[in-house]
C-alpha cells in the first residue's frame, strides 16, 4: 500500500528553484544538506510535496544517473485565478511558455511558464465545470 505521494525535480541550482517555488507560495517542510549547498528540499503545497534535487546528489548517494535539462514532465498548478498566479510567477523569474487563454471552448483558462530549471508549469483555473 502506499502512503503518500512526491514529485521530485532535479537542478543544478536548488537553491535558485527552491526560492522560486517559495515565492509562489509553496512552504519549504525538509532540507537536506550534507556540505553547504542542499542536495534535497522539500516544499508543500495542500495534496503535494514537490521535491527540488541535485543530480549530483543522485550520482554521488544512489548511484543513478538522472539530468536536470527539464521539460521532461510538467507540474500542473490549479488555481483560483490564472492571470494573477502567471503574473506572480513572471515577476518571480518564470520564463513564459504561453500566456493565459481560455482552453476547451471556455471550460479552463491556462497558461504555462517554466521554473529556473526549465521544467514547464501549467497553471490552470476551472471557469465552467465540465462534464467527464
Amino acid at each position: 500500500m502506499f502512503t503518500g505521494t512526491q514529485v521530485n525535480l532535479y537542478a543544478d541550482d536548488v537553491e535558485a528553484v527552491v526560492g522560486f517555488y517559495r515565492a509562489l507560495g509553496f512552504a519549504e517542510s525538509y532540507r537536506y544538506a550534507p556540505h553547504g549547498d542542499p542536495w534535497h528540499v522539500e516544499l508543500r503545497l495542500p495534496g503535494l510535496t514537490l521535491g527540488v534535487a541535485s543530480p549530483i546528489a543522485a550520482r554521488t548517494e544512489h548511484g543513478i544517473g538522472v539530468s536536470a535539462e527539464g521539460a521532461a514532465m510538467e507540474l500542473v498548478l490549479w488555481c483560483d485565478d490564472v492571470d494573477a498566479e502567471f503574473a506572480r510567477a513572471v515577476d518571480t523569474g518564470a520564463e513564459v511558455m504561453r500566456a493565459p487563454h481560455e482552453f476547451q471552448d471556455g471550460r479552463l483558462r491556462v497558461a504555462w511558464v517554466r521554473d529556473p530549471a526549465g521544467n514547464p508549469i501549467e497553471l490552470v483555473t476551472v471557469l465552467r465545470p465540465g462534464t467527464s
